[in-house]
């Protein structure tokens, strides 16, 4: 069930009821080594998404199969509940995990990811009674700068898992998700960098370049 933008005015937010997840589960094969771990900067990229999103939610969780890595960062911990299931799974082990109602869910290796839009996101989840708020563009959804009802979502994962559904937005049909108009998203995220990642070397130092243009440290 598809919910159109609304014009709605400023949305209720409520810091408290957030929770935020870090995914730094994958390959980081075009990179050759983790680049969620690789300096950005001069700080581990990691570290700088979890300054970065702090300030917007109650927890930071960090979903990661390789636990002994990210230890330094004195977060709490999760590998995978589901394994093999890719995307899909990865998205049940961060909602499931989490323990506020409201749940963020951001890639390791997006650099601008925006706790403004963010926050944006879960507001909009609460005002408009939706279950997920999540960016759409011409190249479609953006599943991994998404705010998930634990409640709805959590059921509706765990049914497509189960019905072999492993496409990551199989499940929608079953919940009420919101898309992001190309106006919230100019307004929210004014540079359009909050959905930009890095999987190559030449990636990681362009964005670096971005981010010192920007005096975005």
């Amino acid at each position: 069930m598809i919910f159109p933008s609304s014009t709605f005015g400023p949305c209720a937010y409520n810091r408290a009821m957030l929770t935020v997840v870090i995914q730094a589960g994958g390959q980081s094969s075009r990179m050759g080594r983790d680049k969620a771990l690789l300096p950005f900067l001069s700080q581990p990229l990691i570290t700088r998404l979890v300054t970065r999103l702090t300030p917007i939610a109650a927890e930071i969780l960090i979903t990661t199969n390789r636990p002994t890595d990210y230890a330094f960062l004195g977060l709490p911990l999760f590998t995978d509940k589901i394994t093999d299931r890719g995307a899909l799974g990865g998205l049940y082990t961060a909602i499931e995990a989490a323990s506020q109602p409201r749940v963020a869910v951001v890639a390791c290796d997006m650099p601008f990811a925006s706790p403004a839009l963010l926050q944006f996101q879960s507001g909009l989840l609460e005002a408009e009674s939706v279950d997920v708020v999540i960016p759409q563009s011409d190249a479609g959804y953006e599943p991994l700068h998404a705010v998930y009802r634990r409640a709805a979502c959590l059921p509706a994962i765990e049914q497509a898992l189960q019905t072999e559904q492993w496409k990551v937005i199989s499940w929608f049909p079953s919940v009420r998700v919101r898309p992001l108009s190309t106006e919230e998203l100019a307004q929210h995220d004014p540079r359009g960098l909050a959905f930009v990642n890095v999987n190559t070397p030449e990636e990681f130092s362009q964005a670096e370049n971005l981010a010192r243009q920007f005096n975005d440290s």
